[in-house]
C-alpha cells in the first residue's frame, strides 16, 4: 500500500478544486489533488470551452462576488500565462427578465452597463430577435473552464502538488490526533491536516463517506446545442433569455468544431440523475425547444445544431453555494449551474478557510 502524507488533500479535480489546489500550492501548503477519472474529464461539470462570465445577478451579493471573481480570474491569467477569458458584452432580455432591476443591482455596485430598447438592440446586434427592454453589460464575456483545470492543476503541481488520477476515495477516517486519512480504490492512503471535498455531481455520494451533512442537493442532465453562424465573422454576446423560454447562449469556442458557433441551451429543465447513473444523451424534447427558438428567436444563426453535449448540475433549493467546515474537512460545491464564473475567487476563500483565515459565511452553511 502507497502512503501520501501531506497538509491538505482536495478531492476532486474539476473547477473547483483544481482552484482551490492552485491557491493552496501558491501558499506553499503541502497539497495532493485526488480525482476519480482522469483531469479534464467530461464525466461532470467543468469540461467544454465555453461558459458565461457576467455579473447581472438582482442579489448584490452576487454582484458584488462577480467582480472579486474578476480579479482572480486576472490574478490566474497572469499566474499561468494563459488567456482564459474573453469579452464579448452580455444581454439579458425577454419578459422575464427584469432588465431594470438588474440595472439597479448593477449601478449600486458601480458597474456598467446600459437600458436599450428593442429597436435599439436590435440595430446593434442584428443576429438576435428582441421585444421589450434589454440590458446590455459589457463586462460580460466567454470562460474557458477545461483551460482553466489546466491552468490550475499545472501551476499547483509546478509549485509541489501530487495529482492523483484515475482514483477514488472510498473511506474517511478521523484519527484521535486530528486530520485526516482517506483510503482509496488503489490501495493509496493518504493522511492529511485538512481534507477539501470539491465533488461536484459525487458530493452526494461523498458526503456519506465522510459523513458530513449536506443540504438537499438535486443533480441534473442538462443539455446544449451548437448552431453555427450566418456570417462566420460576426461578434456575437452572450445572452440570457427569460420569458415563455429559458434560454442562454454563449459562443462555442472550440466546443462546434474550427467555424464559429454560438452554443443554446435552456435554464435549468435538466432531467434528474445521479452523477453515476446519467444517460450522457441529450434530451429530445429540450433539442426540440432549444431548435425552435433558434429558428424564431435567433435569425443569425443556422437552424439545425451541428454539435450538442450534456453536462451535470448539482443545484441547492436556494440556488447559494456551498462552502463550509465540519470538523477538518471543507465542503465546497459552487452550484446551481451559476458557479464556473466565481472559479478562481473560489479557490482563494476554500483555501481561506481549510486554512483558518475565515469564518465560513452563513449563505453557505451546510445546515441551512
Amino acid at each position: 500500500m502507497s502512503r501520501v502524507d501531506v497538509d491538505v488533500v482536495v478531492v476532486g479535480a474539476g473547477l473547483a478544486g483544481a482552484a482551490t489546489a492552485w491557491q493552496l500550492a501558491g501558499r506553499g501548503v503541502a497539497v495532493a489533488v485526488v480525482e476519480a477519472y482522469r483531469a479534464g474529464h467530461r464525466h461532470g461539470s467543468s469540461h467544454g470551452s465555453s461558459r458565461i462570465f457576467r455579473r447581472t445577478y438582482e442579489d448584490p451579493f452576487y454582484v458584488g462576488l462577480t467582480g472579486r471573481a474578476a480579479e482572480y480570474w486576472r490574478e490566474l491569467e497572469s499566474d499561468s500565462g494563459t488567456v482564459l477569458r474573453r469579452r464579448t458584452g452580455g444581454l439579458d432580455m425577454g419578459a422575464g427578465s427584469a432588465p431594470e432591476k438588474l440595472a439597479g443591482a448593477l449601478a449600486g455596485a458601480g458597474v456598467p452597463y446600459e437600458l436599450l430598447t428593442s429597436r435599439e438592440a436590435g440595430l446593434r446586434w442584428r443576429g438576435l430577435r428582441f421585444e421589450g427592454p434589454v440590458l446590455h453589460h459589457p463586462e460580460a464575456g466567454v470562460l474557458d473552464p477545461a483551460a482553466t483545470v489546466a491552468a490550475c492543476l499545472r501551476r499547483a503541481v509546478e509549485r509541489g502538488a501530487e495529482v492523483l488520477t484515475g482514483t477514488r476515495v472510498v473511506r474517511a477516517e478521523y484519527p484521535v490526533s486530528g486530520g485526516v486519512r482517506l483510503r482509496t480504490d488503489t490501495g493509496t492512503e493518504l493522511s492529511a491536516r485538512r481534507a477539501v471535498v470539491a465533488a461536484g455531481a459525487w458530493l452526494p455520494v461523498l458526503a456519506g463517506v465522510f459523513d458530513i451533512p449536506v443540504p438537499p442537493l438535486e443533480v441534473t442532465q442538462q443539455q446544449v446545442f451548437h448552431f453555427r453562424q450566418d456570417e462566420p465573422d460576426a461578434d456575437w454576446p452572450v445572452f440570457l433569455h427569460r420569458g415563455d423560454v429559458q434560454v442562454f447562449g454563449v459562443p462555442s469556442g472550440s466546443d462546434a468544431g474550427p467555424a464559429p458557433a454560438v452554443k443554446v441551451a435552456e435554464l435549468g429543465n435538466g432531467t434528474p440523475t445521479t452523477a453515476d447513473l446519467r444517460s450522457g444523451v441529450p434530451d429530445a424534447a429540450s433539442r426540440a425547444a432549444v431548435t425552435e427558438f433558434v429558428r424564431t428567436r435567433l435569425p443569425g444563426l443556422r437552424g439545425e445544431p451541428v454539435a450538442e453535449s450534456t453536462c451535470l448540475y448539482t443545484s441547492t433549493a436556494d440556488g447559494d453555494f456551498v462552502l463550509d467546515r465540519h470538523g477538518p474537512v471543507v465542503v465546497v460545491s459552487p452550484c446551481s449551474g451559476h458557479g464556473a464564473k466565481f472559479a478562481p475567487l473560489i479557490g482563494a476563500m476554500t483555501a481561506d478557510l481549510t486554512l483558518g483565515r475565515t469564518a465560513p459565511h452563513p449563505r453557505f452553511a451546510l445546515r441551512r
